[in-house]
């Protein structure tokens, strides 16, 4: 079976349906990957453009969004690369109602036992990471 990475424009034109032709084809692969003929990967920078995209370009709201993001993890023959960070980052987002981005420093900060430095204190207190203290 025929594997391929899924750049997140290919996402992106299924969930907005801004270009009818390009969501069908979209829709296809999707399919393919169902029936088994083909199999589809992909990993967290499709999972960061296409918040990016969906919150900047789209005004999509944030919980539609990680809704969006983890439709693609049920994509039947769908290998995501660190599937658990993404799973893990789309339950903090959701639980913490902070960014897809800042969850996943969060969850792979504690993971890896460090703390987080940034300058945006307030979301990442809000995700329970440890924080380096930067002068405000």
């Amino acid at each position: 079976m025929e594997g391929y990475f899924v750049d997140s424009n290919v996402f992106l034109r299924f969930f907005t349906a801004d270009d009818v032709k390009q969501q069908a084809e979209a829709r296809s692969v999707f399919l393919k990957a169902k029936s088994g003929e083909i199999e589809l990967f992909c990993g967290p920078p499709v999972f960061f453009e296409i918040a990016w995209v969906l919150n900047s370009r789209y005004k999509i709201p944030s919980a539609e969004i990680l809704n969006k993001l983890e439709s693609i993890l049920a994509i039947p023959n769908m290998h995501v690369f660190d599937e658990d960070y993404v799973k893990r980052t789309i339950f903090l987002a959701r639980k913490s109602n902070q960014s897809y981005p800042d969850a996943y420093i969060a969850v792979v900060a504690k993971d890896k036992c460090i703390g987080v430095m940034s300058f945006n204190k307030r979301h990442f207190a809000k995700l329970g990471s440890k924080l380096y203290p930067l002068a405000e």
